[in-house]
């Protein structure tokens, strides 16, 4: 951590501070493999290797930073299209350092300790021993007792399973989620304690309970444990939300694509920053990385985001239930400035990505104008609903899916959803960085804002950019003119943020393809965002849940100072290209070409425009540089005479900065 990091997040802590507001930051970064191979490290949630990458990231964190904690393995989200839910390693410690659950040995279990375990579990919860179910129909190796538990009063009671009832069913997964209670009485509860002995070893599923039973069974399970002299265990079941706040929780989820962490929720910035630094470390040593090179492609993102939230430390000190003018000038600032949309986001930007911007919905901006405008006038009090209903059906993609939207508010108070009503806002737009202390300097820009917004609202109409937000914001240059407004704002109310370390980020996002040198002429070209459209639903192995979009489209940016512009010519497949000033020192252009046509995609009959040949012309010679589908870089390929040159590269738009070189 820099000095100047430090004084940033000291400096917003004091914003925070005066006005009451109690902010906190969780995230999900997201890892992978460095040598990612089949569907659950490219589209699918769930395959055959990465619950084990999950537990060895566990098994680091474990050992610092969460000392004394335990890990479980628990049930995850459930998607249409999907045959099986998906899973997480969570694992819980206690603040305060003191151990959560702790084992005395290394021993593999027996048939006489398993009895005996057993025979201590009943005798802890003062019920029945467990009841053994028949042979598993899946498996029948594998052993499980389960005993059906009610509590009242602080006490627990067994109660008896159905008689020829106790089978497994044939769902897949951990046995505490196979049980047959539905055959179980209307008077019984749904949940039972699991004892699973396999191959694989012993596995205790905890069934859901609030914290204090949970704690509870915990420690009867871990004191029956040590005096069978059991020292290996698999805990698996429910964790319990932490209603004393006594825990640290951190996930290791299932997603498609990626293994996602879940970072506990953090008081500050320092505290996320920590939180980063040990994840990534915790993934490398487990053999995995926050990013990805496909083959004859730049360095790039994981593809499953590195989402940042903000919420509050309990749903009762939420900093943006009483303040919706906060909430709303962060919205209107946001929306000012592209370059928080797409300068930190993934590999494609735009209505169909993971983070569309609400003006790329296809709203009209003055239904967002009103409803901002709406909630900067609400009297004081407390307005988490109505700020839900107001926003939620504004802020979502072009299919209002509420969740994937740039500011997400589907965690914010929506009953309607499992999770919905966290008091959080969501923000999408931002991928997954190679380096620690960069994914921790966009969360020190975010929250900088956070507070220069608190003390300064923003209330400028919102901007009509028109085709500009998908033609000028896609490029680098103008997405970096964008930010650099942004930090000098910062600046100027007290949040100097250093640039350098931004601009290092803008680097990678952007790689440069060709740094061209002539004299004092200066000329480089860089990949640039680009718009990738949605396509129509294709069936795919483990579900249907994934959104498949037109990756044949890729945009360059060619930049350069004014004694280039005035003295070459530059044409791409012998088409040339007009550079535009945007300064009095900057030219630039941006062009789209064809790199694949694999299935599906659009235009299928238009072939690839791969190799792409630039020429670059001074006095009827060219140096001619070649990209070729299998490097990311323009190599050179020599001179040569320039002959006639073909059509100009043409826009869509004649007022667009870029080009498509499919347009004859």
């Amino acid at each position: 951590m820099k000095g100047w990091q430090q004084g940033v997040s000291d400096k917003c802590g004091e914003v925070f501070m005066r006005h009451g507001a109690k902010l906190t930051l969780g995230g999900e970064p997201t890892f992978l493999p460095i040598h990612p191979q089949g569907p659950e490290w490219s589209y699918s949630a769930v395959g055959p290797t990465k619950l084990g990458y999950a537990k060895a990231v566990a098994a680091c964190l474990l050992k610092d930073p969460l000392r004394g904690g335990v890990d479980f393995f628990s049930p995850g989200k459930s998607y249409p299209g999907e045959v099986n839910p998906r899973w997480a390693i969570r694992i819980l410690a206690n603040r305060d350092g003191s151990p959560v659950f702790r084992l005395r040995s290394k021993r593999l279990p027996s048939s006489g300790s398993l009895a005996a375990f057993r025979n201590a579990v009943a005798a802890g919860l003062e019920v029945p021993p467990m009841w053994k179910l028949l042979p598993d129909p899946l498996d029948r190796k594998n052993q499980v007792w389960a005993i059906v538990l009610g509590e009242n009063k602080g006490r627990w009671r067994a109660h008896k399973w159905p008689d020829g009832r106790l089978i497994l069913t044939t769902a897949q997964g951990a046995a505490g989620l196979r049980l047959p209670l539905h055959t179980l009485p209307k008077s019984a509860p749904r949940r039972a304690l699991t004892m699973e002995w396999n191959d694989d070893g012993l596995s205790i599923f905890l069934p859901p309970v609030f914290q204090k039973p949970f704690l509870h069974l915990l420690r009867v399970v871990e004191t029956a444990l040590i005096s069978a002299g059991i020292g290996r265990v698999s805990m698996q079941g429910y964790l319990p939300e932490d209603e004393t706040r006594s825990w640290i929780q951190l996930g290791l989820a299932a997603d498609p694509g990626v293994l996602e962490v879940n970072l506990p929720a953090c008081v500050d910035w320092s505290e996320y920053a920590r939180w980063i630094e040990a994840v990534t470390k915790a993934a490398a040593a487990s053999g995995l990385r926050p990013w990805k090179q496909p083959t004859g492609a730049s360095p790039e993102g994981t593809g499953g985001g590195n989402h940042l939230l903000f919420g509050g430390p309990s749903i009762e000190e939420n900093p943006f239930f009483s303040r919706p003018d906060w909430l709303a000038s962060i919205l209107r600032h946001w929306q000012h400035h592209p370059s928080l949309a797409y300068l930190f986001t993934g590999c494609y930007a735009g209505a169909s990505s993971q983070a569309p911007r609400a003006d790329e919905s296809a709203r009209d901006l003055h239904d967002l104008e009103m409803a901002l405008s709406f909630l900067e006038s609400l009297p004081a009090g407390d307005h988490r609903a109505m700020i839900s209903e107001t926003l939620r059906h504004l802020q979502t993609d072009v299919t209002g899916n509420s969740h994937r939207s740039e500011v997400s508010l589907d965690k914010f108070w929506n009953p309607g959803w499992p999770a919905g009503t966290l008091g959080l806002l969501e923000f999408r737009a931002i991928e997954s960085l190679p380096k620690a202390d960069w994914m921790s300097a966009v969360a020190l820009l975010w929250t900088s804002l956070a507070a220069r917004l608190l003390d300064h609202p923003e209330r400028g109409g919102l901007r009509r950019f028109a085709s500009a937000l998908h033609d000028r914001y896609f490029l680098p240059s103008i997405l970096w003119k964008d930010l650099d407004e942004v930090l000098k704002d910062l600046a100027d109310h007290g949040f100097r943020l250093d640039p350098q370390i931004y601009r290092n980020i803008w680097n990678w996002k952007f790689p440069k393809l060709l740094d061209f040198q002539g004299g004092a002429a200066r000329a480089e070209v860089r990949k640039a965002h680009e718009n990738w459209p949605l396509l129509c639903e294709t069936p795919v192995d483990g579900g249907t849940t994934s959104r498949f979009v037109d990756t044949s489209m890729q945009r360059l940016e060619v930049s350069a100072n004014p004694d280039f512009a005035a003295n070459y010519e530059v044409r791409f497949n012998n088409r040339p290209l007009r550079l535009v000033p945007v300064g009095d020192d900057h030219f630039i252009a941006g062009l789209r070409y064809r790199r694949t046509n694999l299935y599906p995609s659009l235009h299928p009959g238009l072939p690839p425009q791969i190799p792409l040949h630039l020429d670059i012309i001074r006095k009827e010679k060219a140096a001619r540089f070649t990209l070729s589908a299998t490097r990311y870089q323009f190599r050179a390929a020599g001179s040569r005479l320039a002959g006639p040159a073909g059509s100009p590269c043409k826009a869509g738009n004649h007022r667009d900065l870029t080009c498509d070189l499919r347009i004859p």
